[in-house]
C-alpha cells in the first residue's frame, strides 16, 4: 500500500475543507458577528496544513488509485474532515466540549442532522453557515467533489468513487468517473439553487434559505432555528421542502436523465416505483388516521404526515410536528421507518429501498423454487437478471446492518438511555436521519446522551454514511497484508 500517496490525497482534502470553512465569513460580516477571527484562523490554518502535507508528498502521485488506498482515503478523509471541522466550534466557545463538537460535525458531514445544541439560534451566522455547509459537502460527498478535481492533478479516481458511493448499484452517467462526479455535482447545485429561490419566495431570508436548502438536498436536517421548519409556520415552505426531500431521496441518475428529456425513466425504474408506492401507502394510512381519530383537517393531516414520513425515509430529519404524540403505536411505526431509507444513488442514508426490494423478490422466487426445484428463475431488477453474488452481498449487508443496530442499542442502553431512546438513537444515526425516538426524538436532541454514547453514535454515523463495509474492511487483517 502506498501510504505516502494516501497522505497526499488527505492533505488535498484538508486543503479543500479549510477553504470551505471560510464560506461563512461573508454572513458574519453582514450580521456583524464575533466569529470572523475563529473562522479565519481555523480555515486558513487547516488549508495551510493541508497544502503543506500535499506539497511535500506530491512526488508520490500515481495515475490510478488501488482499492485499498481508496477505502483508506475515504474512511480517514471523513475522520480528518470531522476533526478539523469541529475546531471552529471549540475555539469560538459555542461548543466548548470537544466530544460534543466532534459529534455535531460528524453529524453534519454524514448528513445525519443529530444535534447536541439546545439553543441553535445563539450561534453566530458564520458558524451556523459552516454547520450547514458540512451537510452540503457530505451530501454528495467531498470525495466525489475531489474526484472532479483530481484529473487536474493527473490522478484517476475510480477507487475513491467506488469506496464513497457504496451500495448494490453504481450508476455511472459517463464512462469517465470524473465526468460522472462533475455531472452529479452540477445537478446537486442546480437543485440547491432552485430550492433556495423558492424558499426566499416563501418568506425566508437568503441565509436561512441557503442553509435549509443545504440540509434538504443533502438529506441532512440541520436548521437555523430551534423549532426547525415549524418555526416558519408556512404551508408553502413545508410543501417546497417536501418536494425537494423526495427529490433528494431519488437516484440522481434519474434526475440527470430527466433533465436530458428522458423523464419517463422515473417510471421505468422499479426502485423508484417501489419508493413512491411505499410513501403513498404509509402517508395515506397515516393521513386517514389523523383525520378520523385526531380530528385534523384533510390538508393539515396530509401535510404533517407527508413531511414527517418523507423526512424520515429520505433521512433528512427536518421536523414540523411531534409525530410521537399522534398515537402510541406511531413510535413503533417510525422505528420501522428509521430502518428503511430511500433510493440507491441518492443523498439519503439507510438500508435503501432497492436492497429490501431485491430480498423480497428473492424470497418470493425461493417459494417458487420449492415447487419447481429444477427451474432456473433469476431475480430481475429493471428487466435485467441480478447476479446471485449481488443478492448474497445484499443479504450480508442487511444482516450486518441489523447486527450493528442491535449491538449499538445495547451499548446505548447500558449508558443510561431507556430501550426506546437507545434503539431510536442508533437507528436514526445508522440511517443518518437525526431525530430518533423518545429522549432523542423530534422535539429533543442528543445533549443528554453520555460522552461514551456520543462517541459510539459518531462511529455509527460514519458506518451508516459509508455503508458499513467501507469502514469495517479496514479492521480485516487481510486488508493490510501484501
Amino acid at each position: 500500500m502506498n501510504l505516502k500517496f494516501v497522505i497526499n490525497i488527505l492533505g488535498f482534502l484538508l486543503l479543500l475543507t479549510g477553504l470551505l470553512m471560510l464560506s461563512g465569513i461573508p454572513f458574519s460580516i453582514y450580521y456583524r458577528d464575533d466569529d470572523i477571527p475563529v473562522l479565519l484562523f481555523t480555515g486558513l490554518g487547516t488549508a495551510l496544513l493541508g497544502f503543506i502535507v500535499w506539497f511535500f508528498t506530491r512526488d508520490n502521485l500515481v495515475k490510478e488509485i488501488g482499492k485499498r488506498e481508496g477505502y483508506l482515503v475515504v474512511t480517514l478523509g471523513w475522520l480528518i474532515m470531522s476533526f478539523f471541522g469541529s475546531l471552529p466550534f471549540v475555539f469560538h466557545g459555542s461548543i466548548p466540549n470537544f466530544t460534543d463538537a466532534f459529534f455535531e460535525t460528524v453529524s453534519g458531514f454524514t448528513t445525519t442532522g443529530a444535534s447536541i445544541l439546545n439553543n441553535i439560534e445563539a450561534l453566530p451566522h458564520g458558524l451556523l453557515f459552516w454547520r450547514s455547509m458540512t451537510h452540503w459537502i457530505g451530501g454528495m460527498g467531498i470525495i466525489v467533489l475531489s474526484i472532479a478535481i483530481l484529473p487536474l492533478l493527473g490522478i484517476g479516481g475510480m477507487q475513491l468513487y467506488q469506496a464513497e458511493v457504496a451500495g448494490p448499484t453504481k450508476d455511472k452517467l459517463h464512462p469517465r468517473v470524473q465526468e460522472t462526479a462533475k455531472r452529479l455535482w452540477a445537478i446537486y447545485v442546480l437543485f440547491t439553487l432552485s430550492e433556495t429561490v423558492l424558499l426566499i419566495f416563501g418568506g425566508m431570508n437568503l441565509f436561512d434559505a441557503l442553509c435549509h436548502s443545504f440540509g434538504t438536498l443533502a438529506s441532512g436536517g440541520f436548521s437555523t432555528k430551534n423549532q426547525s421548519v415549524a418555526y416558519y409556520n408556512s404551508p408553502f415552505i413545508e410543501y417546497v421542502i417536501i418536494v425537494f426531500m423526495f427529490i433528494a431521496g431519488t437516484n440522481f441518475s434519474l434526475h440527470y436523465l430527466a433533465l436530458k428529456g428522458k423523464i419517463f425513466n422515473y417510471f421505468k425504474d422499479s426502485e423508484f416505483r417501489f419508493y413512491t408506492l411505499f410513501i403513498f401507502l404509509v402517508v395515506t394510512a397515516s393521513t386517514l388516521y389523523l383525520i378520523i381519530h385526531n380530528n385534523q383537517s384533510v390538508e393539515s393531516s396530509f401535510r404533517d404526515t407527508s413531511f414527517s414520513i418523507i423526512s424520515i425515509l429520505s433521512s433528512t430529519g427536518f421536523a414540523t410536528v411531534n409525530y410521537e404524540s399522534w398515537a402510541p403505536f406511531f413510535t413503533e411505526i417510525f422505528l420501522v421507518l428509521l430502518l428503511f431509507g430511500a433510493c440507491a444513488g441518492s443523498t439519503s442514508g439507510g438500508v435503501k429501498m432497492v436492497r429490501y426490494q431485491l430480498l423480497l423478490k428473492n424470497s418470493l422466487i425461493e417459494l417458487k423454487r420449492l415447487i419447481h426445484p429444477q427451474a432456473v428463475i433469476p431475480v430481475r431488477q429493471n428487466n435485467k437478471a441480478v447476479h446471485s453474488d449481488i443478492i448474497a452481498k445484499v443479504g450480508a449487508f442487511v444482516l450486518l446492518y441489523l447486527f450493528i443496530f442491535g449491538i449499538g442499542s445495547v451499548i446505548l442502553a447500558i449508558t443510561g438511555l431507556n430501550s426506546t431512546s437507545a434503539m431510536g438513537a442508533v437507528a436514526a444515526c445508522l440511517a443518518n436521519i437525526g431525530p430518533g425516538l423518545d429522549a432523542t426524538g423530534p422535539v429533543t436532541n442528543y445533549s443528554s446522551v453520555s460522552e461514551l454514547g456520543k462517541w459510539v453514535l459518531s462511529f455509527v454515523m460514519l458506518l451508516g454514511r459509508l455503508e458499513i463495509f467501507t469502514i469495517l474492511i479496514l479492521f480485516s487483517p487481510s486488508f493490510w497484508k501484501k
